[in-house]
């Protein structure tokens, strides 16, 4: 006799409550890997720029309010609902088929992301390694790829092609109309020999193609079990972030002119909060920052036994998240407010965000360091497992998609093998972004394809779940799952505020639109045409799974055809039968197994009426118990 959870009686009952799936080991691995996900690149390079730039400590006022009305509910929905079906982002939508759609277009913008995300990281990669050295290569003007106008903050004697007369720094950047440092053009003229356009590939950087290799290799191996093996190294990713930015702080804040790049941080300017560019910033900065709409949350809940309490994880996590981001505007402010004093400019001109910051910026600072090679290794390695912590779960959250949507014991045996055929597609998809023009790129799709598609995917998400399948239904399933109904807070956020804010974002996004550039380089229309076409790509799976699903619907008219479509399937709800109870309650149920029970009190009536062997009959009665145990039905009166 075999339980439903796979224990055999007498031996100690296996943990994992869906054997086909999985479940995390435990809670603190769910937790860490939610956080990996939600703290990312964007929490170290565009938080504290948005923060100095839209007002400094006066940011955190709107920040706050986005966080609490908008980022905490939206991840707590996301959460629950992929718990309470145990699906990734395709098998939840049992609830509303007609928009499984957004289920698609969450792999989408998860394919985009996975793509160029994994290039940032082979960069990181590409980095630490050449830290490895005793001089950091960036740190002087005198190598083959330096230009003449380079001024290092070590040596501002430039000794080719200039005066040999020595010149300070602050009288070099008078002369010139912009100072070009070793760290800028190492990055542009050695790192990507970054070509003239976006359509001048040249040629393939080697160097970052091998980068390019490990990245992927690292991502799969830590993913190989799925969540078994990713939730074991998220020990590490996820914690020892927090240890090297604790580093660097420390350091940081020891420098002289520290503290007027923190102050410049975080000095508010109370006039900038009635500026709604402040809130839409702040608004943006929450919903991407959390992973909203990626479908990572989705996937990563569904691994989640039946009644864990993700109402508390939503909180932890998104909290977790955003004080990370405030965390780390210390240390990079702490840094560049030294690195102005050191130039004796202002912290603006120094500030960056995004790549350049990353890339630029940070790591010239890191160079008036003493032992600025070990510096240089810490800031690398945490940028390359914060990567790693949101790739595990945009490459988790495809290979889930896949396998549930088969859903086959044969292809979730062979899970390794598609884990290895996505990573696969993924290297060969990010090789163009290895060129000579694979910056142009990587910006492309990081400010296209995942840009306005999100917030639309999200608003319909809300609209799909809270006013089609119904409010009422949804609070009711929570409360099956949870014990309690989600708070009232929460129930007029999901259903009247968050979509609220989603749209401003959205009115925010087309009216806030500019073309993309890259430094003095203008995209041209091709490109831009182009970078609309990978939005589009996402959002248009919706209308189009639709059509689909309306045609494929029961109904002799077309309004039948739409409530048929929109009607959740007959195996919405609870994965396990031990969970199906209340209005899921069907073969598994308590109220089932009984009247099975009385029907098997005449088996032989019962054989000779379906005319099943013996030995079937003996082998099914052994049934379920309500409470998970199995008892063995008495064949006779």
């Amino acid at each position: 006799m075999i339980t439903k959870n796979g224990a055999i009686p007498g031996e100690m009952v296996k943990k994992d409550e869906n054997l086909k799936r999985g479940n995390w080991s435990n809670q603190i691995e769910f937790i860490l890997t939610s956080v990996g996900y939600a703290v990312g690149l964007g929490n170290v390079w565009r938080f504290p720029y948005l923060c100095y730039r839209n007002g400094g400590g006066a940011f955190m006022f709107p920040y706050i309010i986005m966080l609490v009305f908008c980022g905490i509910p939206l991840f707590f929905l996301e959460l629950s609902f992929g718990q309470f079906t145990s699906q990734g982002c395709l098998g939840v939508w049992k609830v509303n088929p007609m928009f499984k759609g957004v289920g698609y277009g969450m792999m989408v913008v998860s394919t985009y992301i996975g793509i160029y995300y994994n290039v940032v990281i082979s960069i990181a990669f590409y980095y630490f390694f050449s830290s490895m050295t005793t001089l950091l290569p960036w740190s002087y003007c005198t190598n083959r790829w330096n230009k003449d106008d380079c001024s290092s903050m070590l040596n501002p004697n430039r000794t080719a092609n200039i005066s040999d007369l020595s010149r300070n720094i602050s009288t070099l950047l008078n002369q010139t109309a912009k100072r070009t440092s070793p760290s800028e053009e190492y990055w542009n003229y050695y790192v990507l020999r970054i070509s003239n356009g976006i359509g001048n590939f040249g040629e393939i950087r080697l160097p970052l193609l091998g980068c390019l290799v490990v990245a992927w290799v690292v991502v799969f191996l830590c993913l190989i079990k799925g969540v078994k093996s990713s939730g074991k190294v998220v020990y590490f990713t996820a914690t020892f972030p927090y240890v090297v930015l604790t580093i660097l702080f420390i350091r940081g804040i020891t420098l002289d002119g520290a503290v007027n790049g923190i102050k410049y941080y975080l000095t508010p300017q109370w006039d900038k909060i009635l500026d709604a560019k402040v809130w839409g910033d702040a608004a943006s900065q929450i919903f991407y920052s959390l992973g909203c709409a990626w479908g990572g949350l989705i996937t990563m809940a569904s691994y989640n036994k039946f009644h864990n309490n993700c109402y508390r994880d939503s909180i932890i996590i998104s909290i977790t998240n955003c004080a990370t981001s405030v965390y780390a505007g210390f240390v990079i402010f702490s840094i560049l407010g030294f690195m102005a004093a050191h130039l004796g400019v202002n912290v603006s001109e120094v500030a960056d965000h995004g790549p350049g910051l990353a890339f630029v910026a940070y790591p010239e600072a890191l160079t008036l360091l003493p032992i600025s090679p070990f510096w240089s290794l810490l800031f690398f390695f945490m940028l390359i497992l914060l990567g790693l912590g949101t790739q595990f779960c945009l490459l988790e959250t495809l290979v889930t998609a896949v396998v549930d949507e088969i859903g086959s014991d044969w292809i979730r045996r062979q899970k390794s093998y598609v884990t290895l055929a996505v990573a696969i597609i993924g290297f060969l998809l990010g090789i163009p972004l290895t060129t000579q023009a694979g910056i142009y790129w990587l910006l492309l799709m990081d400010n296209y394809a995942a840009s306005f598609s999100l917030v639309v995917i999200s608003c319909i998400m809300c609209i799909a779940i809270m006013y089609i399948y119904g409010h009422n239904n949804y609070f009711k399933d929570v409360q099956m799952m949870l014990g309690f109904p989600p708070p009232i807070f929460f129930q007029i956020c999901w259903r009247f505020v968050s979509p609220s804010i989603i749209f401003f974002i959205l009115i925010f996004t087309v009216v806030q639109y500019k073309p993309i550039s890259y430094n003095d380089y203008i995209y041209p229309s091709w490109a831009i045409i182009l970078g609309f076409l990978m939005a589009l790509s996402s959002v248009i799976c919706i209308p189009i799974y639709a059509i689909w699903k309306i045609c494929m619907s029961e109904g002799s008219t077309f309004l039948e055809r739409v409530k048929n479509a929109n009607k959740p399937s007959k195996d919405w709800g609870p994965t396990l039968l031990e969970h199906r109870t209340d209005r899921y309650a069907t073969v598994g149920s308590p109220s089932y197994e009984f009247s099975l029970e009385i029907q098997q009190l005449n088996p032989d009536k019962e054989r000779e009426k379906e005319k099943i062997p013996t030995e079937n009959i003996d082998h099914n009665l052994t049934i379920q118990g309500s409470n998970g145990s199995a008892r063995t039905q008495e064949l006779n009166v």
